[in-house]
């Protein structure tokens, strides 16, 4: 009995060191005949999150099954269609939409956290048919806040950066917002 345990080790031992020797890793590396030169865009525009009326830019997909007092409770999940414009009014220039979801984040109902995961696509303008993707959090606390930007498609291919928003318009009643965008892209 004692030898079948000397033997294992050294089957182990052996099956360990021919591994690498008939195991093959395959890698190529492609170098680029012209480096492009990383890009900085910056763009300001208003997004308008309207919950409320006839023809809503955002709605309730899925709420969670507890009572709360708030319509942005903890757990709501929303799917939004916001346009975004040149300038705060409603019936400033539209230059695209932001797609995605968005879900309230925060057990305090005093305070409206939400994770957003959108695509800012542009539909007219010098950046038409291009889009950026924006993951990251938001909180109604902060007077600035800072979200993550991820990736980008057309001029903004492999962009990443971050946008700062800010409340322009807010009505706490019907839950509808106009938010102010600056956003910084670096992309290629």
């Amino acid at each position: 009995m004692e030898q079948e345990h000397n033997i294992l080790p050294l089957v182990m031992i052996f099956c360990l060191t021919i591994a690498p020797v008939y195991g093959q890793y395959y890698s190529t590396t492609v170098t680029r005949v012209a480096q492009r030169a990383e890009k900085m865009t910056r763009l300001h525009f208003f997004l308008h999150d309207i919950v409320s009326g006839e023809n809503p830019s955002a709605v309730v997909i899925a709420r969670p099954n507890i009572t709360q007092a708030s319509p942005f409770g903890f757990g709501t999940l929303f799917a939004i269609n916001d346009p975004l414009t040149v300038g705060p009014e409603p019936t400033s220039m539209s230059i695209g939409n932001a797609q995605g979801l968005y879900v309230s984040s925060s057990r305090d109902p005093a305070v409206f956290i939400s994770v957003m995961y959108a695509d800012f696509a542009f539909t007219s303008g010098r950046f038409n048919g291009s889009s950026f993707s924006l993951t990251s959090r938001s909180s109604s606390s902060d007077a600035i806040r800072e979200l993550a930007i991820v990736g980008g498609r057309g001029a903004f291919r492999m962009a990443q950066g971050f946008a700062l928003t800010q409340i322009n318009f807010a009505n706490l009643t019907t839950g509808d917002a106009i938010l102010e965008y600056n956003v910084t892209l670096y992309h290629y």
